[in-house]
């Protein structure tokens, strides 16, 4: 009896992975599973895959969790249930949604990461180079902080797998080539806030009486430490700021000289043309790569910010 169910056990297991690297449902609808509400980076990719959807006239359905990793269980879950051609994710939450990757690898339903971290399961991960983002960044402190200059990094979330790359990017292009440029602080929690850089900055200008360069995991933060420093009266030109996303506020900043020095793109774009470019082949039947589908971030500096603005 025990032979018998151990070896039901293992047929069980095997359909239920059979068709990882299947495409089950060719000419079904793209399914968008987002964590939060649309806004930034994630609405330019919503929008830019949904147009190209309408184009082909292939149906396009989108969920958003609203920050809730249990909701976007339950939408994933009933996408598979609703035969999707493919699952394009935006997790909430890269360990409690695993489940649900792993439902559609069994029914042979293709997962499309992006954005947000997801820690299990098979499934395609078109993403921006994030540790490229740092490394431009620290780059550009390199060439340009005087000798033995100063600087403190905002990280952001330190928890997501971006914040980490970012970090360590910078690290290896500023700090690990230039041994004379002293790291005075580095956050290892908080969010993506405005009023996180500015609470940091605060903090630090009372601690540090020389900083020469800010280096923020996002224009946020970065704009943040920028109007602190202002507030103060500490802000000087020859002070570097680096972000990353080319927002709107940090692209007029460059622009105008008021303080911002350089931002990193997420090309939302060319995202969404890869994005796009795995569903073409998965409407042929062709199963995409499992892995990371890496797309270059753009340095925007003063030498080009007009052509972003």
């Amino acid at each position: 009896m025990l032979l018998f169910l151990a070896l039901l056990m293992m047929l069980v297991s095997g359909c239920g992975g059979s068709n990882v690297g299947k495409v089950s449902y060719p000419d079904g609808k793209i399914a968008w599973a987002a964590h939060s509400a649309l806004s930034g980076v994630p609405k330019e990719l919503h929008d830019g895959v949904q147009a190209k959807a309408a184009a082909d006239g292939i149906e396009f359905e989108a969920q958003n969790a609203g920050d809730n990793a249990n909701l976007q269980l339950d939408q994933v879950n009933k996408m598979v249930d609703d035969k999707a051609m493919a699952i394009v994710l935006l997790a909430m939450n890269g360990d409690s949604i695993i489940p649900a990757v792993e439902r559609a690898n069994a029914a042979g339903i293709p997962v499309i990461a992006t954005n947000r971290d997801v820690n299990g399961g098979v499934f395609t991960n078109v993403i921006n180079d994030e540790k490229q983002a740092g490394q431009i960044q620290g780059a550009y402190m390199a060439a340009h902080l005087p000798q033995n200059a100063k600087v403190v990094y905002l990280s952001g979330d330190m928890s997501i797998s971006a914040a980490q790359l970012r970090w360590e990017g910078f690290k290896e292009a500023l700090l690990d080539k230039r041994p004379d440029v002293q790291l005075l602080a580095k956050t290892s929690t908080g969010d993506w806030t405005y009023a996180n850089g500015v609470k940091n900055m605060t903090l630090w200008m009372q601690l540090f009486p020389q900083i020469d360069g800010v280096a923020s995991g996002n224009d946020n933060m970065a704009m943040g430490a920028l109007q602190a420093m202002k507030a103060a009266g500490r802000y000087n030109p020859s002070m570097i700021f680096c972000g990353i996303d080319a927002g709107a506020d940090a692209l007029e900043s460059i622009a105008s000289d008021g303080g911002m020095t350089l931002t990193v793109k997420q090309d939302a774009d060319s995202i969404v043309d890869a994005i796009y470019a795995v569903i073409g082949e998965i409407r042929k039947g062709n199963a995409p790569e499992p892995g990371d589908k890496l797309v270059p971030m753009v340095e925007i500096t003063k030498a080009n910010v007009a052509k972003y603005k």
